[in-house]
């Protein structure tokens, strides 16, 4: 294919080790990563991390140096029969006579789209070494591919480009493209692409196809054409995937840590997302339950009613209600206790003295000498509610479960 009808993100595909922006940790001088492409030593591989940070571009290079041959394949569209040629193929490969013939390198793009049977026919291919396979994925392998073949792999994580990468891929393409940027475009283009290599050069073609040279040829964007080049930002959002476990697992935890400013925003990006409400507000509720519980009771209520509002609204609506639960659960004391004291309970029902109840508490105990709690001072009265009794319960001195505490010393005496 001619350059000028390749898309800008191909044409910008590095050339050499330098010409790669970000991972440090794989493709820095000494890594072993940079090691294995120098050398042209690299066996079969699993390149996984976000979008548009250089996995495929990484495969490439390999095969841009690799005296084996190359296929590639996209796991979304092929299926068993592919595979099956592509190794049949590369075992006849391997009985020619020509060493640079012999051996078969297979990049198989989304290798998460590969049920288990799919995943099963590599495995004695890669396992003899009949084909080299470098398997893409924006998905954790760890979750996504069987373990048996991933024991064969190397596996390398890529991680999102940072700014300062983002700004070298900008720059050099800015300048073959003979584009000038003003700085406010720059950072735009650079803040909207979220990471991904390949956002920032998609954004950039689009400008330079849509704007007209100067007298001395050159391209001026400013920051209105770079908005227009951007209209949305792209939010990296798999609702199976890390990042929905990830930013889920976010929200919670500021939630409990007491955060609102954060907990709010974890909120607002899963919503721009397209999460599903309810999840969120399943997640408020529970938060609400197990890390504010009795500190501030009044917690489950209103995370109740926000959960009530995101089965009845939707978007926009139902995004007030949630803030409102959220934000108010994570200003609210804390205190885990009834969460710890039931799972306390059970492990004691499970592995501990099986307890059976006692004659005055059993179906018309108070023949059998149940005393009624309401007949007597402060509407309490002591008797054994278990046989041989196990402390579950763990008070804190948080909010309103403080209050709680002290009414029952009282009424007890203690």
């Amino acid at each position: 294919m001619q350059d000028e009808f390749m898309p800008l993100a191909a044409r910008q595909a590095p050339k050499t080790i330098e010409d790669f922006a970000g991972q440090p940790h794989l493709l820095g001088p000494g890594k072993m990563l940079r090691r294995l492409l120098e050398t042209d030593t690299l066996k079969s591989a699993v390149f996984f991390g976000p979008p548009g940070c250089g996995k495929t571009a990484t495969a490439r290079y390999v095969a841009s140096r690799t005296q084996a041959h190359v296929v590639e394949l996209n796991a979304a569209a092929a299926g068993v029969a592919d595979i099956k040629k592509v190794i049949a193929e590369a075992k006849e490969r391997a009985r020619t006579p020509t060493f640079d013939e012999r051996r078969t390198l297979l990049i198989l793009d989304e290798i998460h789209h590969f049920n288990k049977t799919q995943q099963d026919t590599l495995l004695p291919s890669v396992e003899r070494g009949d084909i080299i396979l470098i398997g893409i994925t924006t998905e954790n392998p760890y979750f996504y591919i069987n373990n048996a073949l991933l024991s064969r792999f190397s596996v390398f994580e890529f991680k999102a480009l940072s700014d300062k990468d983002l700004a070298k891929i900008l720059d050099r393409a800015a300048q073959q493209e003979k584009v000038n940027l003003t700085k406010d475009a720059q950072e735009y283009f650079i803040t909207q692409a979220n990471g991904d290599g390949r956002k920032i050069l998609n954004a950039l073609e689009i400008a330079v196809l849509t704007t007209e040279p100067d007298k001395k040829g050159i391209k001026q964007v400013d920051l209105k054409t770079a908005q227009e080049c951007i209209q949305k930002r792209h939010l990296n959002y798999d609702k199976k995937g890390d990042e929905h476990y990830d930013i889920i697992s976010a929200f919670i935890k500021s939630m409990r840590g007491s955060d609102p400013d954060a907990t709010v925003y974890w909120l607002a990006r899963m919503l721009e997302s397209g999460e599903d409400p309810r999840f969120i507000a399943r997640r408020i509720l529970i938060c609400a339950s197990e890390d504010v519980g009795l500190a501030e009771p009044a917690a489950i209520m209103i995370a109740q009613a926000a959960f009530q509002a995101a089965e009845e609204l939707g978007m926009p609506e139902v995004r007030i209600p949630l803030a409102h639960a959220a934000i108010y659960v994570a200003c609210c004391p804390k205190s885990n206790s009834a969460y710890l004291a039931v799972d306390a309970a059970l492990q004691e029902v499970r592995e501990g003295k099986l307890r059976r109840v006692p004659d005055h508490l059993r179906s018309g105990g108070k023949n059998r000498g149940y005393k009624y709690a309401h007949d007597f001072p402060n509407h309490y009265v002591k008797q054994p509610y278990m046989p041989d009794p196990v402390k579950f319960f763990n008070p804190t001195a948080q909010g309103k479960e403080a209050a709680l505490i002290e009414r029952l010393k009282k009424i007890k005496g203690e």
